[in-house]
């Protein structure tokens, strides 16, 4: 063949054009009719030459691209979607999120879809296995029909666990002490309200007032104004009655632990009466039967105390009242006289148990500085050591801390121009009354004692004139 640009039928498979342009062999005749003009005629326009392996590989991927781009990615106006590099876009557009977790809304949350139970490699959400059935087969040899109703005809209803009576008694025991703390009665009245049973009120009763003899005369005070409070609202009278009614059959146990029992109720109940919480003949029932030797004596106490011809003003005061809110005026009066009752007596037990009561930390100063003063009045060896005897213990047993002690005696110091003009032997008894308290004062203190400085004269010719201050020498 002369002409390089012989045309040939590839791989049969129907007309083909070279790189000429030139209509290749088996191609549709010209309108004319006359033969081909590229001068090849014969058996060797009709020859066939192998198909090399680039070439079917490029045939194939280019029918592969004209039947998808005319399938997915034709536009409206015919032409192909180009995507990156040129290529066509193969992916239709309503099926690019087919397998996307996220929300396919513009208002979406961005998050997984199904809670994450969706998607390939996933069991489900979590805990969706306690919920999950199991398919059994009746069928199977190992069927159980009886599991397989039992676990079908489950009835669930909502059980709310019951508070045993020593459970009850120790929320209520957390309950009172925190109100010691507060002195609330809004807050007791509604955490009692929340957990306590009508047949449990009786209870709740008694276990306010045990714990309330355990304590000071203020927390005692405070659970007669609880009382008080609840009674109405929370309490009746026949529920106050019957909390008693426990109390005294217990207070035989209770005096172990608590040996004024008896008076204590007895000054609770007279209380209640004057507060209108039980009725008055209450506590004139005081011969039954039932009844013991304690429990008489605690009604008899409150018989008496509603006896007395003050009528029942005098009854709000039955605890005295409380730490701070009492006068200055009477703590020092209340200290003078514990104080005296001690030279008396000379127990120093009585002195600190007298002490703790009055529930004054704050105010030990003054008792310090009370029985500085009643010691130099007395002018008497023996109550002198007794005195510094007292201040030792209540130093060593802290119940008069350090500092209540050091501000005690600094007062005496600051005053003593004043107590030397009734007490003029006053700086001498100081001076050997802090000689024997000495073991547990400070240097500090004992150095700041204050003396008594002695008064200069000039000579006789100056008529006796006190020497001006001025005048005195730096030494003296």
């Amino acid at each position: 063949m002369e002409n390089d640009t012989v045309t040939v039928v590839a791989n049969g498979k129907g007309p083909a054009t070279n790189g000429g342009g030139v209509e290749a062999a088996g191609s549709p005749p010209s309108s004319s009719g006359s033969p081909p003009s590229n001068g090849v005629t014969g058996d060797d326009a009709l020859m066939k030459r192998p198909m090399l392996p680039s070439e079917g590989r490029m045939k194939k991927r280019a029918r592969r691209v004209s039947v998808l781009v005319g399938r997915d990615s034709v536009n409206s106006n015919g032409t192909a979607t180009l995507g990156i590099a040129g290529r066509p876009n193969f992916v239709a557009p309503h099926r690019k999120w087919k397998n996307s977790r996220h929300s396919r809304t513009i208002y979406g949350r961005g998050l997984p879809k199904k809670g994450g139970a969706g998607g390939k490699g996933v069991w489900g959400m979590p805990g969706s296995e306690v919920y999950d059935e199991l398919d059994e087969d009746p069928n199977d040899p190992n069927f159980d029909i009886d599991a397989y109703n039992s676990s079908h005809n489950v009835e669930l209803k909502e059980i709310v666990p019951q508070m045993t009576e020593e459970e009850f008694v120790k929320k209520v025991e957390t309950i009172i002490h925190e109100y010691f703390e507060h002195g609330d009665t809004h807050e007791v009245a509604d955490a009692l309200r929340e957990m306590v049973k009508p047949e449990w009120k009786p209870l709740a009763i008694k276990t306010m007032l045990a714990i309330a003899f355990d304590h000071k005369q203020s927390q005692r005070e405070l659970t007669s104004m609880l009382l008080s409070d609840l009674y109405g609202c929370l309490a009746t009278s026949d529920d106050i009655k019957a909390g008693i009614e426990l109390l005294l059959a217990d207070l035989s146990d209770i005096m172990l632990d608590t040996p004024e029992a008896p008076n204590l109720l007895g000054n609770f109940i007279a209380r209640l009466v004057a507060d209108d919480c039980l009725p008055p003949k209450y506590a004139y029932e005081n011969d039954r039967e039932e009844l013991d030797g304690h429990a008489q004596a605690a009604l008899m106490r409150a018989t008496a105390l509603l006896s007395m011809h003050m009528s029942w003003g005098h009854l709000d005061n039955v605890w005295g009242v409380g730490g701070p809110l009492r006068p200055v005026a009477t703590i020092t009066r209340q200290m003078a006289i514990l104080l005296q009752e001690y030279l008396v007596s000379r127990d120093p037990i009585e002195a600190q148990r007298s002490i703790k009561e009055l529930e004054v930390p704050h105010f030990h100063h003054e008792l310090i500085y009370e029985a500085i003063i009643m010691t130099l009045e007395a002018f008497n060896e023996s109550k002198e050591i007794a005195m510094c005897e007292l201040l030792r213990t209540l130093d060593s047993t802290c119940i008069v801390s350090p500092d209540q002690m050091e501000r005690g005696f600094r007062r005496v110091y600051e005053d003593m121009a004043d107590i030397v003009l009734d007490i003029p032997l006053a700086y001498s008894i100081l001076d050997r009354f802090m000689q024997r308290c000495r073991s547990f004062l400070s240097d500090a203190l004992i150095k700041d004692m204050p003396t008594r400085g002695r008064k200069r004269f000039v000579s006789e010719g100056d008529g006796g004139q006190v020497k001006p201050t001025s005048l005195l020498p730096r030494d003296i």
